[in-house]
């Protein structure tokens, strides 16, 4: 297992595609901040002084992590982030359809009433999670651009 982990081609496919996907994730939410606003205010777990601040910070950490990972620089800074974000998201999601609140994750656009999306979105975070996890105990440093 792991010869798997720390496999050098794996690792390295695994960066680019979790970075790819935080960097899309993040334009949206740039673009959009009023409406990635509105998404958070969906989840009811933020309190309302916090969102407007949320939904200007997050994307722009969603996007430097993103770029971080598939260049290899502050790379331990970055999967630790990454794999918090993942798992922020992953337990509001859970907690959304625990509670009900059937609603688009907001991931990659604005967040609106879904029944089957959440659950789909809930899956995909479950991968990322794992992808995530693989780059955090993977050993490989190959392909980056620096080697901490």
């Amino acid at each position: 297992m792991r010869r798997v982990i720390d496999h050098d081609l794996i690792t390295l496919v695994t960066r680019l595609l979790v970075g790819v996907i935080f960097i899309y994730a993040s334009y949206y939410k740039i673009v959009e901040p009023a409406a990635f606003a509105r998404s958070i205010w969906y989840y009811h777990m933020v309190p309302g002084t916090l969102i407007n601040l949320m939904a200007l910070f997050m994307p722009w950490l969603e996007l430097v992590c993103g770029v971080c990972l598939i260049l290899g620089v502050c790379y331990r800074g970055a999967i630790v982030l990454v794999n918090l974000m993942a798992l922020v998201f992953l337990v509001a999601l859970s907690t959304a359809i625990a509670r009900g609140i059937n609603i688009d994750c907001g991931c990659f656009k604005a967040a609106q009433a879904s029944s089957e999306s959440a659950w789909e979105a809930l899956w995909f975070d479950l991968g990322l999670v794992v992808l995530t996890l693989q780059l955090l105990f993977s050993r490989s440093r190959r392909w980056m651009l620096t080697r901490v």
